[in-house]
């Protein structure tokens, strides 16, 4: 089956998933963006606030991530990424989330009114919601003893401590029926990069999510992230070993046929190793980061890696 014909579901949230589509989109044209619902900051956090409504952010930079690559599609980019400047309420409101917002206050369907701005965008693929409902993230940090409970996407991406326990409110929020569908169909499923809390796990932590992406006939890829020496938010600083742990404390049964690191990230580590195949899968390290912000995942490279990765299976 050629590449262009793959069915690949990307998982996550924000800049991370926004690098993994923008990389997708030069290998299928069948990729669907399933995208966390959790952010209550900024522009988003105020609609979602005033409108009662999902948080549109990483729903739009999806958008704009699988934007045709012409001159159509990169101008429709910067248009729904744009954001106002003044000293009045719509500072910092970008126009994609303000269209979604709209969208979905005249229809009350998050799914249609995202497949209506996909036509618009001219797409590679569809974004979608992990559900239909804004969710939010409640974390257990211990920080010196002593234990604190944070709810909030914001609040918990700004606490410190060791996370020793995270969750979704409401507890078992329903997924999205069309998502669902994705996963089971899919021939790839990729989850990652980005905020280990509030992108990557709540994917994990929805259950009848979860129970799809473990029981879907597709193959697996979980994207680590690069070392960021900026910032301590959000796992930043512990090690892959870590992550992957993390992830197996909320999800025991994870099952995954790749890992795939950056080559800058010492793999020989027997820990690591043991710990994926325990999973069933395997380590697989490539070049991914930009040459500048080594901290990002380049899009091209990230392609280059998916692609040999899908090749290699196919000629098997």
């Amino acid at each position: 089956m050629p590449l262009t014909n793959q069915k690949i579901v990307c998982l996550g949230g924000g800049h991370g998933l926004a690098a993994t589509l923008s990389a997708m989109r030069d290998i299928t044209n069948e990729v669907t963006a399933i995208v966390t619902v959790a952010d209550n900051g900024g522009s988003s956090g105020r609609l979602r606030s005033e409108f009662n409504s999902l948080p549109p952010g990483d729903l739009r930079m999806a958008l704009a991530a699988l934007c045709s690559d012409d001159d159509w599609g990169k101008s429709w980019a910067e248009i729904m990424q744009y954001r106002f400047t003044s000293d009045g309420p719509m500072d910092n409101h970008a126009i994609g989330n303000l269209l979604l917002t709209a969208l979905w206050d005249r229809d009350g369907d998050p799914v249609k009114g995202l497949a209506r701005v996909g036509d618009l965008l001219q797409v590679v693929g569809r974004v979608l919601p992990m559900a239909l409902e804004p969710l939010d993230i409640e974390a257990t940090f211990n920080e010196k003893g002593k234990v604190k409970t944070v709810q909030g996407q914001i609040e918990v991406a700004a606490a410190r401590g060791e996370v020793s326990q995270l969750r979704i409110i409401p507890s078992k929020p329903k997924a999205t029926p069309e998502a669902i569908t994705a996963l089971s169909d899919a021939d790839w499923i990729t989850v990652g990069p980005g905020s280990w809390l509030s992108s990557v796990m709540p994917h994990f932590l929805l259950e009848e999510q979860a129970d799809a992406i473990n029981t879907a006939k597709a193959k697996k890829i979980l994207i680590f992230n690069l070392p960021d020496p900026t910032t301590s938010e959000e796992y930043a600083d512990l090690s892959l070993t870590d992550h992957l742990q993390f992830v197996l404390k909320h999800l025991p049964n994870l099952k995954f046929d790749y890992a795939l690191v950056d080559q800058s990230i010492n793999t020989n580590n027997s820990v690591f190793e043991r710990l994926v195949e325990s999973c069933g899968g395997q380590v697989v390290a490539f070049d991914l980061a930009e040459n500048e912000q080594t901290f990002h995942h380049d899009p091209k490279k990230l392609s280059s890696a998916i692609r040999h990765i899908l090749q290699e299976n196919l000629l098997r």
